[in-house]
């Protein structure tokens, strides 16, 4: 069972590689539920990584109905992420009536190749999962990222199983959202092709004079705090799926 670490920073990809992870997925802003990271993190985790290192390509949070400035963006990312020597980078768009944007989403595609491409969870928005999941087959997606249309991966495992069957082997289902090492098992039983979780743990800041009359941060709840990647919890949920599919 191939497991992917969405990591932040290069320290927690080093602490995900360093827990035997397969494979990572970079990203920015972690309050903004993962953007597009910045070149310099991008070019740092290439030089130090040996696994495979797919990047996220969203320019911004909320919906995934994209304006063509912002598309714009999301090309001249997937230009540059090739140019440093990506593996593979995670995107998707959407139409306003929450179907997949076959078009837009094929473009990116395009320009993308020959690195492979997963179409993360704005799948999980889409209006109905069995009709995205075809229609991501046609852009030439190789893999999805989903949650199963539920908060997380546990409360969306009946969909799961559903679009694994449905999915045939035509392209990879991978579970994510709360995955940990309790319920590993049963994500793996859904007949899911990899697993994907941060692993993460809040980490105090060592700043001693703390401000109190001002707030830099508009969305996250304490901002002398910041999440980092944990190697325990990574190593738990590796070591228990290599140990049940052995």
């Amino acid at each position: 069972m191939l497991l992917e670490v969405c990591a932040y920073s290069l320290n927690s990809c080093l602490t995900a590689q360093r827990a035997g992870a397969d494979r990572i997925e970079l990203c920015g802003g972690l309050a903004e539920g993962g953007t597009t990271p910045s070149a310099g993190l991008i070019q740092l985790a290439r030089k130090h990584l040996t696994i495979p290192l797919y990047v996220m390509i969203r320019p911004r949070g909320g919906d995934f109905l994209y304006s063509e400035s912002e598309l714009a963006v999301m090309k001249a990312d997937i230009s540059l992420a090739k140019t440093i020597g990506v593996d593979g980078v995670v995107l998707g768009v959407l139409q306003a009536d929450g179907t997949v944007d076959e078009i837009q989403t094929r473009q990116l595609i395009d320009l993308a190749r020959p690195l492979p491409v997963t179409f993360h969870r704005a799948f999980d928005m889409t209006r109905d999962p069995f009709e995205a999941l075809e229609a991501i087959i046609r852009t030439g997606a190789i893999r999805i990222l989903t949650s199963g249309q539920q908060q997380t991966a546990e409360n969306g495992l009946s969909i799961l199983r559903q679009l694994t069957q449905q999915a045939a082997g035509r392209i990879d289902i991978m579970a994510g959202a709360g995955v940990n090492a309790k319920n590993a098992q049963l994500l793996i039983e859904t007949g899911a092709d990899a697993l994907h979780l941060s692993g993460s743990q809040k980490e105090d800041s060592d700043m001693v004079f703390r401000q109190p009359l001002v707030s830099m941060a508009s969305v996250v709840p304490d901002e002398y705090e910041h999440i980092e990647a944990s190697e325990e919890k990574i190593r738990a949920v590796i070591e228990h799926t290599r140990s049940v599919t052995k």
